[in-house]
C-alpha cells in the first residue's frame, strides 16, 4: 500500500495525496452520521490524472470509492479502511457556455449551485435543482442520476447530460462529448455510467444540457382536503397553465406542522389544519399573462372544489419562503432516530400506500412518527420517519417501507440510488433477469471489481457481506 500510495502522490503531485487524519476528519457524509474510514484520499485534477490512478489501482487491485459532494443518502460514498477515495474536488472548472447550443462543458467537481448561476448569468436555466444544490457535485448528480423538484417537466438528470467523460477502472478513458439533442449513432455509451453509482466508471466532464431562462415564475401553496382530490388538481393545473408546469410538491399535515412551527424559521402561510398542502409552480415566458394565467388556474381549482385555500407569492421574497418550508427536511432530524426514504410508485396507489406503511410501522414499534412529503407529481414519495429508541430499529422500518411495494410496482429508490442502504431489497424493484445482466455489465467493465465495490450487489467481504 505504501509503494502505491507513493506512486499516486507522484501522479497527482503536491497536494494530491492526503492520509490518515487529513482523510479520517472528514464527514463521510452531510446526512450521515458514519466517519470516513479509508485512509488514503486522492485529489487529481485532470482526466489524464484520473487515468492513471485507476490505471494504478486496478493493476495493484486496490479498491476505489469515488467520491462528489457527499450529499447522498444511501451509503453510496462510505468507505472501508483499505479503501482508497477517488475525490474530484480539484477538478471543478467550467469549461464552457455555448449559448447558441444551449450547453455547458464542465468537470465533475463543479458544484451543482455554481451551474445554476453561471447558466443564469448567460441568461440560461441548468434545470436540475435540489435541496442539496450548494454541495452536491454534476460527478456526483450524475453518477446517482439525482432527481430533484423540476422532474415533472425537466426530467431526471440522465435528460439533461448530453455527453461526458468517463475513466473505466483500468484507466481507460471513454471520451463521448457529444453536444447534440439527437444522435442515435449506435449505443448511448454514457447511459452506462448514469446512475450506476461509480460502479462502472468514474465521470470526470459532462456537457450539459440547458435551456432559456424562464421569465416568470408563478408560486402557489395552496390546501386540499382530500388526498383523491390530489392527483385531480394536478391534472387540472398541468391542463391550464399549458405546459408550464416545472413543481407539484404535496406536504402532509405533519410536515408541513414540523416545517412551519418553531424552532423552524418559516411560519404558516396557511392554517395547519388540512391534511395536505401543494407548492405548485410555473416558469413561463411572459409575466404578465403568466400571471393572469396562474390566477385563473386556481380559480377554477376553487370552483372545482379542489382547493379549499391557497396563497400566490406576490414576490420573490415570498416564493423563496415558500420554497424554504418544502427544503427544511432537516427539521425532521428534532426526532432521533431518523430514517429518511425515496420510493417511487403510481400515484393513484399513493394514499392506501401510505396507509400500508403507517400500519406497519404500528404493528412493529406502537408509536412512531412518519413526516411524509414528496415529489407527487412524478410519482416520488419521501418519508422521514423516527421509530424505536436507536438505530437498530432501521430493518423494523425498512420492511414496513418497502415491502408493499412489491405488490404495486414501486420502486425502492426513486432518485437516491441503490448504495449500501437498499441493496437488499433490490429484487422488490428488479427481476433476477435484470439483476443479473447488471452484474453482466459490471464483469465486463470491471472485471477485478475495484470501483465502488460492495454497492448495489452484495460482494463477499465487503461492508459486513459474508465470504
Amino acid at each position: 500500500m505504501a509503494d502505491l500510495v507513493q506512486g499516486l502522490a507522484e501522479i497527482t503531485g503536491p497536494g494530491g495525496v492526503l492520509t490518515g487524519p487529513d482523510v479520517t476528519g472528514r464527514a463521510a457524509g452531510i446526512w450521515m452520521s458514519e466517519s470516513i474510514e479509508a485512509q488514503t484520499l486522492v485529489r487529481p485534477r485532470t482526466t489524464e490524472e484520473v487515468s492513471a490512478v485507476l490505471a494504478a489501482c486496478d493493476r495493484a487491485r486496490q479498491p476505489v470509492v469515488a467520491q462528489g459532494g457527499l450529499t447522498g443518502l444511501v451509503g453510496s460514498a462510505l468507505t472501508e479502511r483499505g479503501d482508497v477515495i477517488l475525490s474530484l474536488e480539484r477538478m471543478n472548472r467550467i469549461e464552457g457556455v455555448d449559448r447558441v447550443n444551449r450547453t455547458m462543458t464542465v468537470e465533475a467537481g463543479v458544484v451543482l449551485q455554481a451551474v445554476q448561476e453561471c447558466a443564469d448569468e448567460h441568461g440560461l436555466m441548468y434545470p436540475l435543482d435540489l435541496g442539496g444544490r450548494g454541495s452536491a457535485t454534476i460527478g456526483g448528480n450524475i453518477s446517482t442520476n439525482a432527481g430533484g423538484n423540476r422532474v415533472i417537466r425537466y426530467g431526471m438528470t440522465r435528460d439533461m447530460v448530453l455527453g461526458l467523460e468517463a475513466v473505466l477502472a483500468d484507466g481507460t478513458v471513454v471520451s463521448s462529448m457529444n453536444e447534440m439533442i439527437k444522435n442515435n449513432a449506435g449505443y448511448d455509451l454514457k447511459q452506462l455510467f448514469i446512475g450506476t453509482e461509480g460502479s462502472l466508471g468514474v465521470v470526470t466532464r459532462a456537457v450539459l444540457r440547458l435551456r432559456e431562462k424562464p421569465r416568470s415564475q408563478e408560486t402557489l401553496f395552496v390546501a386540499v382536503d382530500e388526498f383523491d382530490k390530489l392527483p385531480e388538481l394536478l391534472k387540472m393545473m398541468d391542463a391550464r397553465l399549458g405546459g408550464a408546469l416545472s413543481a407539484f410538491e404535496v406536504l402532509w399535515n405533519n410536515f408541513y406542522r414540523l416545517v412551519s412551527t418553531p424552532p423552524a424559521k418559516q411560519r404558516p402561510p396557511l392554517s395547519q389544519d388540512y391534511p395536505y398542502y401543494v407548492l405548485i409552480e410555473a416558469m413561463g415566458g411572459d409575466a404578465e399573462t403568466d400571471k393572469a394565467r396562474a390566477e385563473a388556474a386556481l380559480e377554477d381549482a376553487y370552483e372545482a372544489g379542489l382547493v379549499v385555500d391557497a396563497v400566490i407569492a406576490q414576490s420573490e421574497a415570498q416564493r423563496l419562503e415558500l420554497w424554504a418550508m418544502r427544503d427544511d427536511v432537516e427539521q425532521c432530524n428534532r426526532f432521533p432516530p431518523l430514517f429518511i426514504y425515496d420510493v417511487s410508485l403510481p400515484i393513484p396507489k399513493m394514499e392506501a400506500y401510505v396507509d400500508d406503511v403507517n400500519r406497519g410501522l404500528t404493528e412493529t414499534f406502537g408509536t412512531f412518527r412518519n413526516f411524509a412529503f414528496g415529489h407527487l407529481g412524478d410519482g416520488n414519495l419521501h418519508f422521514g420517519i423516527s421509530a424505536g429508541r436507536d438505530h437498530g430499529a432501521k430493518e423494523g422500518v425498512d420492511q414496513a417501507v418497502y415491502q408493499p411495494l412489491a405488490d404495486i410496482g414501486g420502486s425502492v429508490s426513486a432518485e437516491h440510488g441503490i448504495g449500501i442502504d437498499k441493496k437488499a431489497y433490490l429484487s422488490i424493484s428488479r427481476t433476477p433477469e435484470e439483476v443479473a445482466l447488471m452484474r453482466t455489465l459490471k464483469q465486463a467493465l470491471d472485471p477485478r471489481g475495484i470501483l465502488n465495490p460492495g454497492k448495489i450487489f452484495d460482494e463477499p467481504g465487503r461492508m459486513g457481506v459474508a465470504a
